[in-house]
């Protein structure tokens, strides 16, 4: 057993840990949530078929039964955020008075955006508008004037304010505990407000497991999205056929790199990578915005912001809903998914964010990756409606209409200037954002099952790294996407109500700091 750091009421990271075979593992945390992780990726490749039949099946049953809980939630998360960043706890330093920040604004930003957004932006970029133009929410019917404007606005709403909140509700809850209260980084400390003591034992293990098993099917699905989106552009670039098998080796080769970034360090791995991440993701913006329609795409931002707001309450709304293929479809799975990687991002965010005042941090999480996203379903999305509208090229509508999903983003930069030199940088953009997934939330479940310890050996980073890749694979042949889809749902209920919880123990946490 070893000690890391005292906690100053009693508690020290580390208590309940055990040394073996060179790890250093909280004992209970570790030992259940491996065990179920391996269990489950053997039965799932055992009985393919089976998996496959009850997953397709859960994730119907959880959209239709559970959807309110998930959208009342997610408004609670962007109300509880915004009143914040305006209360007068927006002062309180993470960290305490005297603390400085441990990156700067440029690097900070490139870990948490890597890590917060990751493979969904090349994924749904162009997809999600075009396919809310063709199947627009909210009632609109296709021959409406301002379904250009439901479109964006819609899609803009699964990807702006709503999960960012998600992400700080997680992350500002950690911060505060760990930086400022002396409690280890794991999520059970956000819990002592309510819990006391009582954390520390067997109701703490049961949180902080809940909390591995939603980061590693949240990164799971992440990780599949990849892997299709990949494998469609090998395929549709170089005529590698996108079969399992393609897909299988991609993950593994992205699992080796990961495994290589782990082994650097997160100052050497995950925030050179990110920082590169962030670089050619912004070229890639750059060069869609100047070779597409350049004053068409800046008037289209602004314009998408005043639509994204106007139609924010409707779309907001859970009674009553008449559009369920989108609210079911969409909606309430989007909010599963980013709630199944929130104690993943929130944690890497809290670990980033040493030294900023709260309102900093609100801003920064909320405000600023809400306008960069716009910017991109703007460059991409908008863009590939307008193709269609101006142009009539309908190579974005026959891979939407044909399912096929992941070649979107392949046919819009088809009708661009150099389409094999910009395909080949989404394609390596999509590969670091694999990396990146999966080297932060290998960090981020070590810490957890390491009970709180920032440090601890190499090889439990590279064992959860290695379970990630094969959780995937698993998941991808016990029923595809769809199998993703349903694990990332069913593991996000639960700690949903677990986030409502920390909503309370934040301004609990903030209350007691002075200003």
């Amino acid at each position: 057993m070893t000690d890391n750091k005292n906690t100053g009421d009693g508690y020290t990271v580390g208590r309940d840990n055990i040394q073996i075979w060179g790890l250093d593992v909280h004992q209970p945390v570790f030992a259940i949530a491996a065990s179920l992780v391996i269990a489950f990726v053997v039965i799932t490749i055992v009985f393919q078929e089976q998996a496959a039949a009850m997953f397709i099946a859960l994730r119907p049953w959880l959209t239709t039964r559970f959807d309110w809980v998930f959208v009342i939630s997610t408004n609670i998360f962007l109300l509880v955020t915004l009143s914040l960043i305006f209360s007068p706890w927006a002062k309180v330093r993470i960290g305490g008075p005297g603390a400085t920040p441990d990156y700067s604004y440029a690097s900070w930003f490139a870990l948490m955006f890597a890590a917060g957004i990751g493979i969904g932006l090349m994924f749904y970029g162009v997809l999600e508008p075009f396919n809310n133009y063709l199947h627009p929410p909210l009632g609109f019917e296709n021959s409406d004037p301002s379904i250009r404007d439901i479109a964006m606005a819609a899609t803009i709403f699964h990807w702006a304010l709503h999960p960012w909140a998600i992400y700080a509700v997680v992350g500002l809850a950690l911060a505060i505990f760990s930086y400022n209260k002396g409690l280890p980084l794991t999520i059970r400390s956000a819990f002592y407000p309510f819990l006391g003591e009582r954390v520390w034992g067997w109701p703490g293990h049961l949180i902080d497991i809940l909390a591995v098993l939603a980061t590693l099917f949240g990164i799971a699905t992440t990780l599949g999205y990849g892997a299709e989106q990949a494998s469609a552009g090998l395929a549709y670039l170089y005529d590698i056929p996108a079969s399992n098998f393609t897909k299988i080796a991609l993950i593994i080769v992205i699992t080796i790199i990961a495994l290589i970034s782990v082994l650097r360090g997160l100052d050497g791995g995950v925030k050179r990578l990110s920082e590169i991440n962030l670089v050619l993701a912004g070229l890639l913006t750059l060069f869609v915005v100047i070779a597409g329609a350049t004053m068409d795409i800046f008037a289209g931002f602004l314009t998408n912001i005043v639509a994204y707001l106007k139609y924010l309450p409707a779309l907001s709304n859970w009674v009553g809903r008449e559009d369920t293929a989108f609210y079911h479809g969409w909606t309430t799975f989007y909010w599963a998914w980013w709630i199944a990687w929130s104690p993943f991002v929130g944690m890497f965010i809290a670990r980033v964010s040493r030294g900023r005042t709260v309102r900093e941090f609100l801003v920064c999480t909320l405000i600023v990756p809400s306008l960069a996203s716009i910017l991109w379903m703007t460059a991409f999305g908008d863009s590939a409606i307008e193709q269609y509208l101006r142009s009539g090229y309908d190579g974005v509508f026959n891979a939407v209409q044909n399912s096929q999903l992941e070649l979107s983003l392949f046919r819009f930069l088809e009708q661009l200037p150099l389409p094999e030199i910009s395909s080949a940088v989404a394609l390596l953009l999509i590969v670091i954002f694999f990396v990146t997934s999966m080297d932060s939330g290998s960090l981020v479940i070590d810490i957890i099952t390491a009970g709180g310890k920032l440090n601890a050996p190499i090889p439990q980073r590279a064992f959860w790294c290695c379970f990630e890749g094969l959780i995937a694979i698993a998941l991808l042949l016990g029923g595809g996407l769809a199998a993703l889809q349903a694990l990332a749902l069913a593991t996000a209920f639960p700690f949903t109500l677990l986030m409502l919880g920390l909503c309370v123990a934040i301004v609990q946490g903030l209350r007691s700091e002075a200003v």
